[in-house]
């Protein structure tokens, strides 16, 4: 007998319906607990999930390209029970007890017989009564290495459910609890608030009781159905030696994607040969246009890390390295001369202090973008002196609502209307096409003690100006408390920094990848203004629209900078 198990995806984090990119297993395969069955790719990272039981894939529910998020389920399982087909026979071949003996006698000879060689332990204590240790580790959470856990939400002697959250963990990025694998009770806690954890670190322990009798006789049984199944079926296993490679999912019917191993292609590479690297370091190289092939891998059994990638591609653009394996072209990068090697402690008192984990991956973003984008900035300025006045009308009529209105949301609303006027503004650039959104997520630099962080407002055309600050003010206060979730982060089509909070004429401020465009704020100031017939004291805000020229030529700018002008300086055109 068996029954019917649906595997689902668990919490992994704030990631709502991401994408499946890989598809590890095929229909009648047996996996184990914890195999990996499929790899999801967000925004930010890639990550492999994993199965909570073990048995044989009944039916698959998804496919390369579907979105999923947690509850989705992955697929059915035959997982068996506790009386399999093979305890039966083994049952039948046993000799029979005597009747008259007594009943545990009975019990007793029919484990000894069943086991055929060694005796037994007594029958009660593989009864589901009984109570085994289990110790839950850390999963694959991506390339997240050693990340600090910054709560821990049970005790010991707590009881625990499957798919309970246990801890809080938090990157540079992102903050994400991890799910119990099991249930039962802790017997003790591995971790505490502050330690560095990474894949397969030892969270707690647990006793399970109930089913971990039957699933320890269950796994000789296991072992022995899989290990004959794979006897009786060599030309299978011939025909099938890469089930993760893209020729098995088009056999299947699955639809062809663009495969984290498409760079491999032109190699003529075999599949179980491609560079041992984990699914977020190839999307990470994929975006630098890296060919793994060329990397050398620091890690264990020569794994490629991301810090790996970094390094190939400064060598490239110093001119140091293999440049072919770069994007760019043949040739190396831009032929500069290597970094000076200074020792500043000559020249007087120093201080090192090394850069926060925001700061050394975001600079690491900011510097591809500068290199790789063409960037042009427009600078323009807007006449507020109405909608200043405006503002603070708004806020004295909703003083009592704890609401503050910024003039950010004044520029996000305009902004808005402005990207449904020029659409090339709201898109990316996907090699030779260019994606035009038909959606409006609009980021804002959001400056906290550990950095720079654009948390995203979505739909912001279906919200009104009060909407809009309101959730501003959230999000802000959730980057400066770090815990902004990657969801939150993502998915933008459109970015404003605004620095006029502090000071500033004119700045050109990097685009986002992979939009195409960002407006930069600056301070406002009274300045005379003509206005045909004498000079009026007016409140002008400095605009600088930095672009890809790529994608958007000097004209479209200066005419979306000026139309942007138009809408601050009549906020009722963003009615017509």
């Amino acid at each position: 007998m068996s029954n019917v198990v649906e595997v689902k995806v668990p919490d992994i984090g704030d990631f709502e319906n991401v994408e499946v990119i890989e598809v590890l297993i095929s229909e009648g395969d047996t996996i184990e607990a914890e195999q990996s069955l499929i790899t999801v790719e967000s925004d930010k990272a890639s990550m492999e999930i994993p199965a909570s039981a073990s048995g044989k894939v009944k039916s698959l529910k998804v496919k390369v390209g579907d979105k999923v998020h947690e509850g989705s389920v992955i697929l059915e399982l035959e997982s068996a029970q506790a009386q399999k087909p093979a305890d039966k026979k083994e049952a039948e071949n046993a000799p029979k007890a005597d009747p008259d003996e007594p009943k545990a006698d009975s019990a007793s000879d029919s484990n000894t017989a069943g086991s055929g060689q060694q005796e037994r332990e007594p029958a009660p204590q593989a009864s589901s009564g009984t109570s085994r240790s289990a110790t839950v580790v850390i999963p694959d959470i991506g390339d997240f290495d050693e990340v600090e856990v910054i709560e821990v939400l049970v005790n010991e002697g707590d009881s625990v459910e499957a798919e309970q959250s246990l801890i809080t963990v938090e990157s540079d990025k992102a903050s994400m609890e991890i799910p119990s694998s099991e249930s039962g009770t802790v017997k003790s806690l591995k971790v505490k608030v502050g330690d560095k954890v990474s894949k397969g670190t030892e969270i707690l322990e647990l006793a399970v009781t109930g089913s971990g009798g039957a699933k320890s006789s269950e796994a000789p049984a296991k072992a022995s159905e899989a290990s004959s199944n794979e006897e009786s079926k060599p030309v299978e296993q011939d025909e099938k030696p890469e089930p993760r490679g893209e020729a098995s999912a088009e056999e299947s019917g699955q639809t062809r994607r663009v495969s984290p191993t498409q760079a491999f292609e032109e190699d003529k590479r075999p599949l179980r040969d491609l560079p041992h690297a984990s699914p977020s370091v190839r999307k990470f190289a994929r975006e630098l246009g890296v060919n793994l092939a060329q990397v050398k891998g620091s890690g264990p059994k020569s794994r490629i890390l991301a810090d790996d990638v970094r390094q190939f591609v400064k060598q490239a653009v110093a001119g140091t390295g293999a440049g072919t394996g770069v994007a760019s072209g043949a040739g190396g990068g831009l032929q500069v001369l290597a970094w000076p090697k200074v020792d500043f402690a000559k020249f007087g008192p120093v201080e090192s202090k090394p850069l926060s984990r925001i700061k050394k991956l975001s600079g690491a973003n900011l510097h591809r973008n500068w290199v790789m984008i063409p960037h042009v900035t427009n600078n323009d300025e807007a006449d507020i002196t109405d909608l200043e006045s405006l503002r603070k009308e708004l806020n004295k009529e909703n003083e009592k609502s704890g609401v503050k209105v910024t003039m950010l949301a004044f520029l996000i609303k305009a902004c808005v209307a402005a990207l449904k006027k020029f659409p090339e503004f709201n898109a990316s650039l996907d090699g030779d096409n260019l994606v035009l959104k038909q959606y409006y997520h609009i980021g804002f630099a959001a400056d906290t003690p550990n950095g720079l962080v654009v948390p995203v407002i979505r739909d912001a055309d279906q919200k009104g100006i009060l909407d809009l600050a309101r959730e501003m003010s959230d999000l802000a206060a959730q980057a400066r408390d770090g815990k902004l979730s990657p969801a939150q982060m993502q998915g933008g089509t459109f970015s404003i920094s605004s620095l006029g909070g502090i000071g500033g004429t004119d700045f050109t401020p990097i685009i986002n990848a992979p939009e195409v465009a960002i407006l930069g704020v600056s301070r406002s100031s009274m300045q005379p203004v003509w206005d045909g017939s004498a000079f009026q004291p007016r409140l002008m805000l400095p605009l600088s629209l930095s672009y890809d020229h790529r994608v958007i030529d000097g004209a479209a700018a200066a005419r979306f900078n000026a139309y942007l002008g138009q809408l601050l300086s009549d906020f009722r055109r963003i009615a017509l």
